[in-house]
């Protein structure tokens, strides 16, 4: 698209949902949205599921197989993103995750159940990857920050109403149609997106070129990351029943990380290099911060503060109230995105040094509710400027690749420090949770404080 003339009409960005962009915007969010209401209203039909199955422990195993599987996805789509364009990937990704979704729905052993777990995670990975990089080719760049708000806004329905939708479907019909239920609604999404898996906008992009173009080493790489990590988490789990087989399982996993790990990112990324690779690191410092509190926040607040467990959910649904606030306003105009990402690092760590007023004896559990607001406006202005300006520092040849980087930073984040935060609750707060998550809640605070400090390396160097 070429600038206006002196003489032309005003210039005014195209929007999201007009004639230009409408099917595709409306594609993009019901495919996404239907991905979030399933992994929001999966933890609620757990009980369900377990006690047809027979099985227990497919509480944290269905959570951690879709979180690996997920991994592994975003490397392989970017590659192929990179190589072949953004529609393959996608519609494979999309093909993938409704198999998961009819496996898991018809399983009958939790083995079963688990395949389907695994496929969807193939699937879900495969398909945000895609859609990073058919916003970056679709969408004129004024458009983007619009396009990554909405992305983020579309997780807040499902986060409101997955839970409680999950639980009645599962009470009236079972909780295989959680499952078989959502797999229709793929097809309008299917039919909406099609104009803009055909668009071929300029020319193509070069091949791509470097260490991360290389499918069998990123590959490889990929495999290492996601075995390091399930074994890792593996390990960490069991360190407090079974320490010597855990610290093997712990340490093994921790050396395949570092092995397969900084294949996936931009050269640089894990010290925190100036330019696209803070920009990469940053995902993963804000999602490390905020999702380490927000997985034992209930814990707090039903433990410590003696809330129900309906009431100690109304505190998380805010964070997602204030999220959809962020990323509302961040799109509104054009910022100076480092220094937005450095105020979200800012608002996160404050929310969860706000969440400790909780253990102040006297004090109500409530005082949480504007916490986690704070908290999750942070990672609403900080998200999509985190992903806007990857794309931005992103050749053409490297748009798949950078995208996942992204999701594998999000997912190694979150994924670690609740694994670890599930240790430490474990070993310092199993007769204490207050310890346990005062505890937890300092080492997320050095997390955001260290995201404050590194935000300005975003910048490109001059």
């Amino acid at each position: 698209m070429t600038a206006p003339k002196a003489t032309d009409a005003p210039y005014a960005p195209p929007r999201i949902f007009g004639p230009a962009y409408r099917t595709a915007s409306l594609g993009i969010l019901l495919v996404v949205t239907l991905i979030a209401f399933e992994g929001m209203s999966v933890g609620a039909i757990m009980p369900a599921v377990s006690d047809d199955l027979d099985a227990l422990d497919l509480y944290g195993m269905s959570l951690s197989v879709f979180l690996i599987a997920g991994l592994l996805a975003n490397v392989v789509a970017g590659l192929w993103s990179d190589r072949r364009g953004h529609a393959l990937p996608f519609l494979l990704g999309v093909g993938l995750f409704v198999a998961g979704m009819v496996v898991a729905g018809a399983a009958g052993t939790k083995e079963l159940f688990i395949v389907g777990r695994v496929v969807q995670g193939l699937g879900g990975g495969a398909v945000i990857v895609a859609i990073y990089v058919m916003i970056v080719r679709v969408y004129v760049p004024e458009a983007r920050p619009k396009v990554f708000a909405a992305l983020s806004a579309a997780w807040v329905l499902p986060a409101l109403i997955g839970p409680g939708v999950g639980g009645i479907v599962a009470q009236t019909a079972g909780w295989r149609w959680v499952f078989f239920g959502i797999v229709p609604l793929v097809i309008p999404a299917m039919l909406m997106l099609l104009p803009a898996l055909r668009t071929d906008e300029g020319p193509a992009p070069a091949p791509p070129t470097g260490p991360r173009s290389r499918p069998l080493a990123m590959t490889l790489a990929a495999t290492a990351t996601a075995a390091g990590a399930g074994t890792l988490l593996y390990g960490v789990d069991r360190l407090h029943t079974i320490p010597l087989p855990g610290a093997i399982a712990t340490a093994v996993g921790f050396v395949a990380l570092a092995v397969g790990l900084p294949r996936l990112l931009p050269p640089g990324a894990l010290r925190f290099g100036r330019g696209l690779p803070t920009t990469v690191m940053m995902r993963g410092v804000l999602s490390s911060a905020f999702f380490g509190i927000n997985m034992f926040l209930p814990l707090l607040l039903t433990k410590v503060s003696g809330l129900s467990v309906a009431q100690a959910g109304v505190a998380l649904t805010t964070g997602a109230l204030g999220w959809t606030v962020g990323s509302y306003l961040q799109s509104r105009r054009e910022y100076d995105r480092p220094r937005l990402v450095r105020l979200a690092a800012a608002a996160v760590t404050a929310g969860i040094v706000l969440t400790m007023l909780a253990l102040v004896p006297g004090l109500t559990g409530w005082v949480t509710v504007p916490a986690w607001v704070v908290a999750g406006f942070g990672m609403g202005i900080g998200t999509p400027s985190i992903s806007v300006t990857t794309m931005r520092q992103s050749p053409d040849a490297e748009q798949g690749a950078n995208s996942a980087a992204l999701q594998v930073v999000d997912t190694l984040g979150s994924a670690l420090t609740v694994g670890i935060g599930g240790v430490l609750i474990n070993l310092i707060g199993h007769d204490d949770i207050a310890t346990g998550y005062a505890t937890l809640a300092v080492l997320m605070v050095a997390i955001g404080l260290l995201g404050v400090v590194v935000a300005g390396r975003m910048r490109d160097v001059s």
